[in-house]
C-alpha cells in the first residue's frame, strides 16, 4: 500500500510539517509504505497557461511537479497539507494544483485521500474547502478533512495527537476495504458528466491526452 504525503508549506519544521510528519509516522507504523514531499525543496515552474498537457498527456515542463504527478498516480492514498495564506492554500500549494493533473485528466480516480489545513482564524476553513474540492472533483474519495486551528509555526497541540492516529487508521482502513463514499461519488458524478466531460468532448483533438488519461484510469 502506497501513500503520498504532500507538505505545502514553506516551513519544514512548522505546523504543517509536524502533523503530515505524525501521520507518516502512523501509517509507517502500520506497514504503509509512505512517501513524504515537502514542496519548499522542490523544483516546481508556475503554470504557464499552455494548455499543452491536455493534448499530450504530460507537462513541456519535465520538472518535480511532473514527478508528484506521476507519484500519485501510482499511489493508493493520499494527504495534502497546507498552511493557511489569506484564507487560501499557500503558494507551493496552489503551484502544485496549477501544475497537477488534477480535475480535466482525474488524477485521482479511486485514491483515497485526507486534507490537511492549519491556521489561527476562520479562514482556514476556507482553505480547506480549496483542498476538497480539488480532491473531489479529481475522482477521490475524502477520507477525513482536518483542520487544525492554533498559533503560527507551533508544536501539535496534544487534543490533536489521538485524532491524527484516528485518521490514519481510517485512511488505511478505506484503502484497504476500497470504500465507496456514495454522496461523493454522486456528486463527482454530476460535476464529471455535466461540466467536465462535455467540455472536453467539445474540445475534440485538442484535448486527446485527456481522454486517452480515462480510458487509462476507466472512467
Amino acid at each position: 500500500m502506497k501513500i503520498v504525503i504532500i507538505n505545502g508549506s514553506p516551513r519544514e519544521n512548522g505546523l504543517t510539517a509536524g502533523i503530515l510528519h505524525h501521520l507518516e509516522r502512523c501509517l509507517t507504523e502500520q506497514g504503509a509504505d509512505v512517501e513524504f514531499y515537502g514542496l519548499s525543496k522542490l523544483k516546481m515552474s508556475q503554470c504557464r497557461g499552455c494548455c499543452a498537457c491536455y493534448t499530450t498527456g504530460r507537462c513541456i515542463m519535465n520538472d518535480d511537479a511532473e514527478m508528484l504527478s506521476h507519484a500519485i498516480e501510482e499511489a493508493d492514498g493520499l494527504i495534502l497539507g497546507t498552511p493557511t495564506y489569506a484564507s487560501n492554500v499557500s503558494g507551493y500549494m496552489k503551484i502544485l494544483i496549477d501544475r497537477g493533473h488534477f480535475v480535466i485528466e482525474q488524477l485521482l480516480t479511486g485514491k483515497h485521500c485526507i486534507t490537511v489545513t492549519t491556521g489561527e482564524n476562520y479562514g482556514s476553513k476556507d482553505a480547506s474547502k480549496i483542498l476538497k474540492k480539488l480532491i473531489l472533483y479529481s475522482g477521490g474519495h475524502l477520507v477525513r478533512s482536518i483542520v487544525i486551528n492554533a498559533p503560527f509555526n507551533s508544536v501539535i497541540p496534544g487534543r490533536v495527537e489521538k485524532r491524527l492516529e484516528a485518521s490514519a487508521q481510517a485512511l488505511l482502513l478505506s484503502i484497504k476495504g476500497r470504500k465507496n463514499y456514495p454522496f461523493q461519488s454522486l456528486f463527482h458524478r454530476i460535476i464529471f458528466s455535466f461540466g467536465i466531460k462535455p467540455f472536453v468532448k467539445k474540445k475534440g483533438e485538442k484535448y486527446r491526452g485527456v481522454v486517452a488519461k480515462w480510458k487509462e484510469y476507466r472512467i
